[in-house]
């Protein structure tokens, strides 16, 4: 081999060794989304932990929290868990770590009773994409924001 086409082997592997170093500084990690966050209905703020080897989140506040610090969950499809506290209720649950966020998971949600599939992305460190679906393509996304 002569000194050029070695010097080409080790630039290439030098460019190949980055782009994997990238892609995987890319990846997702459990505690990328641990904290407070803010979702855009009814004023919720949801407080995403670490559930073994995932994350899990509960909700904190709401409008209904503030309105009645003891409020219920009471639309629960499920009748036996009606009438739970909505402060501390687990929304999130399930979830798998995926390459590009959590899959695999359900986001429970308080206002109409029901589970939904879920899967959440993060879009910087701030900004969360959750997405519910009944079935795909029936899916809902909101944006959900870091507080700090």
């Amino acid at each position: 081999m002569r000194i050029k086409d070695i010097s080409r082997t080790i630039l290439g592997l030098v460019v190949l060794w980055g782009g994997f170093a990238h892609a995987a500084g890319a990846l997702a990690r459990a505690d990328d989304a641990l904290g407070h966050w803010s979702t855009p209905a009814r004023h919720g703020v949801v407080d995403i932990t670490t559930c073994g080897q995932s994350v899990c989140g509960h909700l904190q506040s709401s409008d209904a929290i503030n309105a009645n610090a003891d409020a219920r969950d009471t639309h629960n499809a499920n009748a036996t868990l009606r009438g739970q506290p909505l402060k501390g209720l687990a929304m999130l649950t399930g979830f798998a770590r995926a390459e590009n966020g959590w899959t695999g998971g359900t986001i429970y949600n308080p206002e109409d009773g029901h589970t939904y599939r879920a899967t959440m992305t993060l879009s910087g460190a701030n900004t969360l994409i959750v997405k519910g679906c009944v079935i795909w393509p029936l899916c809902k996304t909101q944006t959900w924001q870091r507080i700090r």
